[in-house]
């Protein structure tokens, strides 16, 4: 049977279309509220689908968090390149700990992005990758102007988004800014000038099982 355009495939298209968009719209709602546990019956139901139609676009929860939270993973791509481009090695540095705590602290969803890995999300983990590639680059140039600890690792921003998620979940209705406090606390400790002997950090594959475990978890 045609469709009202003259098209019978083409107005199924337009319609799938639809219900992509609606979906996508009523997840990022629904993921911001209540982070990326939240049911997918309830994210069909704020769409106006059928969980049938839902799985049928996104077949598992990695596809549809890899298509709510793709344009977010490269604005975190965006906010290192901007870091880098800062002519101040710091300033670029601390900005970029704040920018993406911030993002966190804007939306439950991403905060538990940002702390967890989706194998099967490829395009997600491909701007995760990209944006751990510079990372290593940013902290050098801070090292390298005697402002950043010399014993600052690439996995303490993994531990730095970790216990800000935490605080953000915590204390998202009662007292929204607290992360920022969190967050001053951390900078100062992270100045060459505060710096004394810490603990071992652990390896990139340890943080990396551990982000692996809490989206098990999760």
């Amino acid at each position: 049977m045609a469709g009202e355009d003259g098209s019978g495939g083409r107005g199924l298209r337009v319609d799938a279309e639809r219900n992509r968009e609606r979906i996508l719209a009523a997840a990022r709602a629904v993921f911001a509220e209540q982070g990326l546990d939240a049911a997918t019956n309830e994210v069909a139901r704020r769409a106006g689908v059928g969980i049938a139609t839902l799985f049928r676009r996104f077949p598992s929860r990695d596809d549809l968090v890899d298509a709510v939270f793709r344009e977010k993973m490269t604005s975190y791509v965006t906010a290192v390149d901007a870091a880098l481009a800062d002519p101040d090695p710091w300033r670029g540095f601390t900005g970029f700990i704040e920018a993406i705590c911030r993002m966190q602290a804007d939306d439950r969803g991403f905060a538990e992005v940002l702390t967890l890995t989706f194998p099967s999300a490829k395009g997600l983990e491909a701007d995760r990758r990209k944006a751990g590639a510079k990372l290593g680059a940013l902290i050098a140039r801070a090292k390298a102007t005697g402002h950043l600890r010399a014993d600052f690792t690439h996995q303490d921003v993994p531990l730095i988004l970790m216990a800000n998620a935490g605080v953000v979940a915590a204390t998202r209705d009662t007292a929204p800014d607290a992360w920022r406090r969190l967050v001053g606390y951390l900078l100062q400790s992270f100045s060459a000038n505060a710096a004394q002997a810490l603990p071992a950090p652990p390896t990139r594959s340890q943080v990396y099982r551990s982000l692996e475990r809490l989206n098990r978890r999760s």
